[in-house]
């Protein structure tokens, strides 16, 4: 029983972690963003530019941002450690399967040839 509350104890922590360096990742986004439309604009970065540099930086951040998201909230939420077990253990039986009908049809050709 200890095992699984300390498995319990550090999924949690680690997906503590998780969202708050997604978090984290939201505050550095807003700030960068702001820091290059302010470049941009009031400072004259990209001026010989005919297009608006500072909004496609924001737009592939911002894509950037989505893919961690993604990954926090939905991906990592049902491919978690019960999943992987769950995976492993389906995937053992299978093999286990195999080598029992493997075992049996060798055990039957032995049986033929005596």
């Amino acid at each position: 029983m200890e095992k699984e509350v300390h498995e319990q104890y550090e999924y949690a922590r680690r997906r503590l972690r998780q969202k708050k360096i997604l978090y984290f990742h939201f505050v550095l986004f807003l700030l960068g963003s702001l820091f290059l439309f302010i470049a941009n604009r009031f400072f004259g970065f990209g001026e010989g530019t005919t297009q608006n540099w500072c909004i496609w930086g924001i737009t592939i951040w911002l894509f950037l941002f989505i893919l961690h998201f993604i990954k926090v909230y939905i991906t990592d939420r049902f491919m978690n450690k019960k999943w992987e077990r769950e995976q492993i253990d389906r995937l053992v039986a299978l093999q286990q399967k195999r080598i029992s009908q493997l075992e049996s049809s060798i055990n039957e050709e032995n049986e033929n040839k005596i």
